[in-house]
């Protein structure tokens, strides 16, 4: 395997900023994340890492030593695409030799049949290996995709959304499948996504990109517990975090237009304006609760509930376990765990 690095990455197209001064590592056999909206810029960096698009500044190294010269072939990267890029009219069997038959490589016909034998038990798809392409179900063409990737052995997974295009049953399945196949591998894999969930479940490490830059990298417990503006704050975590807008004074933190008022945590130095983000599970209702809100909203998920809470003009979301007895319209007390809350200036950025 290998490790990767971008050093300074700049890309344009046309008048569009795709990729602004982005750099990051990518460790040998790490299972790293490329978190971001559309338009991001994530294919553009997998396509810049793969030798698909060349970068108008910046280094691409792999091991350390520059691949900027090296045509996408000599790479040695394997590219997984949101579509599934598979020859209809091959069976399954042919679509995962099909790599292995290259001129260029000259492997024997045996160990062609034995690596596309393996990697088919490996993704369960041994019993359709003489089956046409063109007669596969959405989950079992992207196992064929994903493993003609894999059949080739090489340093570098570059993985662009595969599970998109899947349903929500499967796509949990086929990420469980995804993650135990990199870790018994220790392949060196860049997983691009927008789902926070697929990003928080399979890294070793998330990198946030948002307009073309890299906004934060970190762990998935940093990503969630320790975000870097209330960008991050918002991709990651389900529901969306509730950000409030507060004010400081004589060491209280008064919500705006709610008569919800916090002490201020003397162990930062808070600004006289900023932002209070406070997550659904930290909003915890309870008989003893401080505060007390309308509930406008009822979302029953089975596991727990999530709750709309009206506090003046402010809206909360909250979630609590399993079923809850409260209804639409019910007065509900709650309260807010202050050693949970997170603070950001007026510019966004963590505090």
């Amino acid at each position: 395997m290998a490790d990767v690095g971008l050093q300074h990455i700049s890309k344009r197209f046309g008048q569009n900023l795709a990729l602004d001064d982005v750099s990051f590592e990518i460790k040998d056999g790490e299972f790293f994340v490329l978190l971001g909206p559309t338009g991001a810029g994530k294919t553009t960096t997998l396509r810049i890492i793969a030798g698909l698009e060349r970068q108008d500044q910046g280094v691409v190294t792999i091991d350390d030593e520059p691949a900027d010269h090296l045509p996408p072939a000599e790479r040695d990267v394997a590219f997984v695409f949101q579509q599934y890029s598979l020859y209809p009219t091959m069976t399954v069997y042919d679509n995962l030799a099909f790599p292995l038959r290259s001129p260029l490589r000259r492997i024997p016909e045996a160990e062609i049949k034995q690596r596309v034998e393996e990697t088919a038990e490996k993704l369960r798809i041994s019993h359709l290996l003489q089956r046409k392409t063109a007669h596969l179900s959405g989950g079992e063409m992207q196992r064929v995709s994903i493993g003609r990737a894999i059949v080739r052995h090489p340093r570098i997974f570059l993985m662009d959304e595969p599970l998109s295009n899947l349903d929500a049953k499967l796509r949990e399945a086929l990420r469980i499948e995804l993650s135990h196949l990199q870790k018994t591998q220790g392949s060196t894999t860049l997983f691009v996504t927008h789902d926070q969930t697929e990003a928080l479940t399979m890294a070793d490490r998330i990198a946030v990109l948002d307009q073309g830059r890299i906004v934060q990298i970190g762990s998935p417990y940093d990503i969630y517990d320790r975000p870097a503006t209330t960008f991050v704050a918002q991709m990651v975590g389900s529901p969306k975090i509730n950000l409030l807008p507060a004010a400081r004074e004589n060491g209280n933190l008064h919500i705006t237009d709610s008569p919800i008022t916090l002490p201020a945590d003397a162990s930062v130095e808070l600004p006289a304006a900023l932002v209070v983000g406070v997550r659904p599970e930290d909003v915890v209702i309870e008989d003893s609760g401080q505060f007390s809100g309308q509930v406008m909203l009822i979302e029953p998920l089975g596991m727990e509930t999530v709750i709309y809470l009206k506090s003046g003009g402010q809206t909360l979301v909250s979630t609590t376990p399993g079923i809850t007895r409260l209804r639409i319209g019910n007065e509900a007390r709650f309260s807010i765990a202050r050693q949970r809350i997170h603070y950001f200036g007026s510019d966004g950025v963590r505090i």
